[in-house]
């Protein structure tokens, strides 16, 4: 979940924003036939098997609107659930309950997507030491809820934005004039703290970064053969990352060259959504 202070401060103002998004002035459709407030009560149904994840969300979306609807889960965020199963009730005005549902929808369909899609995917890593990470490749203003989803589904988050670590990749190298003039500037700039992580894409540039002493060294879109040799000369001297269009078809045969850790974009930008639907809207008398 998040912590009292990430909602206010960095969940709010999105979901605020989507709201605006989908209400740009009323919702005629729900003014016209619930002109005044009405108690009610919906179910929140899982329509495929998958991981559920967003359920605070999906709750903050109808708090915002109106803070005294209220919300039952009858599951937590990464548990695994079925086709058909009821995973929780919201109640309150009929009107925000209309009005919120899409966007809360949105929410809950897609974060619970990514963790499904995750979870299939460290699943094929199961007896291996190897974290597997996701990538800034994000949708716009809704990285906070995808790279949660991740960690849902059992994955683990890289660095967050640009400001949260050093990662210097080819047109950072290029721009340095080389592995060796990038990490060195990096060394020379960047807080003591901050690991220094450097894409490579052949043996002159492991070598390169091996030897100006980078933290962490991302092989980016190498051959097996090539990824085999990077690593023995690497020798752990460097953590190794592996990265380049890698998804759930070809994951695992990655899983057995020892890595310290696969990441992908394909977590946050090809999972597809888990169908969930809110059903059954009546009136209550409370």
């Amino acid at each position: 979940m998040f912590d009292p202070v990430t909602l206010k401060l960095n969940v709010d103002p999105l979901i605020m924003s989507a709201l605006r998004d989908d209400i740009s002035g009323e919702d005629v459709s729900t003014n016209s036939v619930m002109p005044h407030a009405q108690a009610g009560e919906a179910d929140l149904i899982c329509k495929e098997d998958g991981i559920i994840c967003g359920l605070q969300v999906f709750e903050r979306v109808f708090l915002l609107l109106d803070n005294a609807t209220t919300a039952e889960f009858f599951v937590n965020d990464g548990d695994a659930v079925k086709k058909g199963q009821l995973l929780g009730k919201i109640r309150g005005d009929i009107r925000i309950l209309l009005s919120g549902e899409r966007t809360a929808l949105n929410y809950l369909q897609r974060m619970s997507g990514i963790a499904t899609y995750t979870h299939s995917v460290v699943s094929l890593l199961d007896g291996t030491s190897i974290k597997l990470l996701d990538t800034r490749k994000t949708s716009p203003n809704n990285r906070i809820f995808e790279k949660y989803a991740v960690r849902a589904g059992g994955g683990n988050n890289h660095r967050y934005n640009l400001s949260d670590g050093v990662m210097l990749k080819d047109n950072h190298i290029g721009a340095a004039g080389g592995v060796k003039n990038a990490v060195l500037m990096a060394k020379a700039y960047a807080p003591f703290v901050r690991k220094i992580e450097v894409e490579v894409e052949n043996m002159n540039m492991v070598k390169e970064a091996v030897a100006a002493g980078a933290d962490i060294i991302m092989l980016d879109n190498m051959t097996h053969e090539q990824m085999k040799e990077a690593i023995s000369y690497i020798a752990g001297r460097a953590e190794v990352e592996v990265s380049g269009n890698v998804t759930k078809e070809n994951i695992i045969a990655l899983a057995d060259l020892g890595v310290d850790y696969i990441s992908s974009g394909a977590l946050t930008h090809s999972a597809p959504i888990l169908d969930i639907s809110l059903k059954n809207l009546h009136p209550i008398t409370e």
